[in-house]
């Protein structure tokens, strides 16, 4: 008889070291030990910071540290979980999920064929480690069902996560990690090495909730005009000042 032990894991959630993040990590870690995880990845867009510093303190709250962050690749939106290094952003989404397995993580596709919020389009997807098959941040469950027939019609492994850009959402969704324990393997030993490993591998169920959809919309809306603003500003030109002298 095998002997497994299930470990529970949020992939897929953003601090306030994203431009559309709102918590610190450690109100996050706190929150998902409270309600029984073991394990959560800060993913913030373009930045890694916030989730290795997660990642770092996650044992004084009980929780696997697993780094990670959403790129922003050429094509949309790519989660690289368990790096400790940044990929580079704008890059093809080819080229990104290759260089997420040169850093030693997996490439997982978020909110897949969603172009409002930078899915990544179904011809793009030729090659990943996993598919984010259920984000808890849906209206109808349209596009959560289309990713879970692309994934099971393509042998990816499937992720559940929450997306989570406040505190009260975390966790809504999650991933179950399977593991075996034949070879003395306990919930002790379980590292986020072991994570990685087992979600390449597919060794995952989904579990979860949607979001209330009142507060998806209040996360839309504040994300579209936090993104605005946060492209707006690191995209203008800088400007000379002029001295007053020469100002006539």
């Amino acid at each position: 008889m095998t002997n497994e032990i299930t470990i529970a894991v949020d992939p897929h959630v953003h601090s306030d070291g994203s431009y559309d993040g709102h918590e610190p990590v450690e109100l996050i870690l706190e929150h998902a030990a409270d309600i029984g995880l073991d394990g959560v990845v800060i993913t913030d867009h373009d930045e890694i910071e916030e989730s290795l510093y997660a990642a770092e303190i996650a044992p004084e709250y009980g929780l696997i540290g697993i780094p990670g962050v959403e790129v922003s690749t050429a094509h949309g939106h790519l989660l690289a979980l368990g790096v400790e290094e940044q990929p580079s952003p704008g890059q093809p989404f080819a080229d990104t999920v290759e260089e997420v397995r040169e850093l030693g993580g997996v490439a997982a596709v978020p909110h897949p064929f969603q172009r409002s919020r930078h899915g990544v389009r179904k011809r793009r997807i030729d090659d990943c480690d996993a598919v984010e098959v259920y984000n808890s941040m849906l209206f109808t469950g349209y596009r959560n069902r289309r990713a879970r027939a692309f994934a099971e019609r393509n042998g990816y492994p499937k992720l559940g996560a929450s997306d989570a850009h406040y505190l009260p959402n975390v966790g809504r969704a999650y991933t179950e990690i399977t593991l075996e324990t034949d070879h003395g393997l306990t919930r002790a030993d379980v590292t986020r090495e072991t994570i990685i490993e087992a979600l390449a591998e597919g060794s995952t169920a989904i579990q979860g909730k949607r979001t209330p959809i009142h507060k998806s919309t209040r996360q839309y809306a504040k994300g579209a005009v936090k993104k605005a603003s946060y492209l707006f500003t690191s995209r203008m030109p800088v400007v000379p000042t002029i001295p007053a002298s020469m100002d006539r």
